[in-house]
């Protein structure tokens, strides 16, 4: 184990736990759709940096294949009855729960993420795969509508799948993003085909192997590997719908991409999001709100807070507080519940978080907490950090940092405060912080993002999974969760029949006189009502 939380410490990172055996890799690469001589890439574990898994890569032809396998198997599942689906999606949930040891022990091997943060994922997990199971049945089965003439028009709107669905999933959160997505999809009766980022496609290949456990048909979820540039437009080729989370730049390209296509796209991207504590706001619990905010997973999480906005009249007193709270956290890495803040997951953050902190440093940003890397830790390791006084010149007053970095910033009244939060392209997560609930949740109201939490950091609005969450601006556009998350992936289809007499005049009489009869009827409606 190594931690530090007062000073620095020479021990590395811990070896991989014993449950990642070599047995245990094998099996799981071997589910990766690739040909039996494909290349091979090989990963590496974030604590130490020693190799951690070979996994085959994937062609645009092993993807065409992996569509052609899924397609088959799309027809037969969306065919199979949504209580059926729901008893495969009930295992699944028991069988994640029962072996979370396993799935937590990949992500923090693959991720470098905190045991506490990796079994948030597996809460979230449990949460989305109890909610689809139980309210499918619900979203999906066929709707009566008011028909165009009462008594006369029988409308019914009726929800088919979409058939194959591509979901890309990032790194960041390995299994909450890699299934919770997925979930969905297939319990909306599609077939999907997944690219997970490479650095973490172990634990996404885990838990694909826990739904075959649990009854999944063969062929309906296929796993590819490789890199965007060379499989992406196999991907978007054959997709049926497009499931993103990433980057907004890669983002774009996608939507563009699906436009063209004419097929639908949603698309979950970046954030720079705010907290706002207002003057009444309890400081203790608002200083323990903003390091739940700020710093989990080491700040490589989509809905975390990077901007802090706090009331003038409590500014000290909460930096000081929160400020405090910050140095007290333990920095390291351990297979265990014992650490506050792991490490970062690739070089390229680390050298993105390096880049923004010693820029604002340069440009005048003073530093309350952190501000440097802990090599002596392991290679990727950087400290949770506090800066004040950074203004628009700097490269992280705007732009998303994606790490352990917050800055603090002060606001006269609720006007200005709201105009800070607002001043951003992005609109994905937001929190508000007061003792009077109904001025947290007006203030919250008024905040541009896609989820705002009121005395809360970002679980409240994530976990509501009865709600929808995704982002606004620059922060994407779709909604996981919800009647949203579920329906997204199916083509609506309005089936209408016209009983007796329609819209053209019965026999014998003039249109004319139909046309008085049909007038004389809408007023009539209007009148008593009728939507």
């Amino acid at each position: 184990m190594a931690t530090t939380h007062a000073g620095p410490t020479t021990t590395r990172g811990p070896a991989l736990p014993a449950s990642i055996t070599p047995s245990f890799l094998q099996r799981l690469t071997a589910r990766v759709s690739a040909a039996p001589n494909a290349a091979r890439v090989t990963t590496t574990a974030p604590y130490t940096g020693v190799p951690l898994a070979d996994l085959p890569v994937s062609t645009p032809g092993d993807v065409e294949d992996a569509f052609a396998r899924a397609r088959t198997a799309q027809k037969a599942w969306a065919a199979t009855p949504i209580a059926e689906r729901k008893r495969i999606l009930l295992r699944y949930h028991d069988l994640v729960l029962a072996r979370q040891d396993q799935a937590l022990d990949l992500m923090q091997a693959e991720n470098g993420k905190t045991r506490r943060d990796a079994f948030l994922e597996v809460v979230d997990i449990g949460i989305v795969s109890r909610h689809y199971a139980r309210t499918a049945a619900k979203y999906l089965g066929p709707k009566r509508r008011r028909g165009a003439i009462p008594l006369l028009t029988h409308t019914t709107e009726l929800r088919h799948p979409k058939g194959v669905v591509t979901v890309v999933s990032p790194w960041n959160y390995p299994l909450s993003m890699a299934a919770s997505d997925t979930i969905a999809a297939l319990m909306a009766g599609n077939a999907v085909v997944q690219k997970p980022d490479t650095q973490t496609a172990l634990t996404a290949l885990w838990s694909m192997e826990l739904m075959y456990e649990a009854g999944l048909p063969e062929d309906v979820w296929q796993m590819v590997i490789g890199r965007g540039g060379s499989i992406g437009g196999a991907l978007m080729d054959n997709a049926d719908y497009m499931m993103f989370t990433g980057s907004t730049a890669t983002g774009r390209q996608i939507a563009s991409d699906a436009g063209k296509r004419l097929i639908g796209a949603s698309l979950e991207l970046g954030g720079k999001n705010p907290m706002i504590v207002l003057d009444d706001a309890d400081v203790d619990k608002a200083a323990d709100g903003a390091v739940a905010a700020c710093f989990p997973s080491a700040g490589q999480l989509c809905v975390s807070v990077e901007r802090l906005y706090v009331a003038e009249s409590i500014r000290d007193r909460f930096v000081a507080a929160f400020t405090a709270r910050t140095k007290r956290l333990k920095l390291g890495a351990a297979y265990d519940y014992s650490i506050d803040v792991g490490s970062l997951t690739t070089p390229a953050q680390l050298k993105t978080v390096t880049e923004h902190v010693d820029d604002a440093v340069a440009k005048g940003a003073t530093v309350l907490a952190g501000g440097r890397a802990r090599p002596d830790l392991g290679p990727l390791f950087y400290e949770p950090t506090v800066l004040t006084g950074v203004t628009p010149d700097m490269t992280l007053h705007s732009h998303e940092t994606f790490g352990p970095v917050v800055s603090v910033y002060s606001f006269r009244d609720v006007d200005d405060a709201i105009a800070q939060a607002n001043a951003t392209a992005y609109g994905l997560n937001a929190s508000v912080w007061s003792r009077d609930g109904a001025r947290g949740r007006a203030v919250a109201a008024r905040v541009h993002a896609g989820t705002v939490n009121v005395n809360e950091a970002f679980a409240a609005a994530w976990g509501s999974v009865d709600a929808p969450m995704g982002g606004m601006g620059d922060s994407g556009l779709g909604r996981r969760h919800g009647a949203d998350g579920i329906l997204k992936y199916t083509e609506p289809q309005t089936v209408a029949h016209q009983r007796l007499q329609g819209f053209t005049p019965p026999s014998g009489v003039g249109f004319e006189t139909w046309a008085a009869l049909l007038t004389g009827a809408l007023k009539v409606l209007k009148a008593v009502g009728a939507r």
